[in-house]
């Protein structure tokens, strides 16, 4: 096996990078079609999985969508079962969405085998190798979610 340049090497961690997102993203709306939702819906439905619930203001914060397509979101949310919304005990005006016991279960068996999949192949590498992945992912996030804040505010001065 030949040993590929730095270069060679970058350009293939990039384009896998990229393949990645994709695949991924293109998961999650064969989830979303299955559950009966768009994709945005989805990424919002991913928040509050990892989270355990959220606020509607995080969920636009986190989607970009402003306050009124926030509402309508999570009333389609709400319609497909697949959040509901609680008082917030911290802040008697404010409201949680969490995912229902029902469709998250749905849900949950859905991601399931690929779950097994992801730890199967996590399992595969040495202590060391998975310290760097998970610094570069780690830090590729980081760079990502400051370049969204940049672009936004950007996009705010062009305004």
């Amino acid at each position: 096996m030949t040993k590929l340049s730095k270069n060679d090497l970058i350009k293939q961690v990039n384009l896998s990078a990229r393949e990645y997102g994709i695949s991924t993203v293109l998961f999650r709306h064969a989830v979303g079609e299955r559950l009966g939702v768009n994709v945005t819906d989805m990424e919002c439905l991913a928040l509050i999985f990892f989270k355990g619930l959220a606020t509607p203001s995080e969920l636009s914060r986190y989607s970009g969508l402003t306050s009124g397509a926030t509402t309508a979101m999570l009333d389609r949310l709400e319609k497909a079962r697949l959040v509901e919304r609680r008082p917030n005990p911290k802040d008697r005006r404010g409201t949680l969405i969490v995912l229902t016991n029902e469709r998250n279960q749905e849900m949950d068996g859905l991601f399931a085998p690929a779950r097994q999949a992801v730890a199967h192949l996590n399992a595969s590498y040495p202590e060391r190798e998975l310290e760097i992945v998970a610094d570069y992912l780690k830090r590729l996030t980081n760079i990502w979610e400051e370049e969204r804040g940049n672009l936004k505010q950007r996009i705010k001065e062009l305004s």
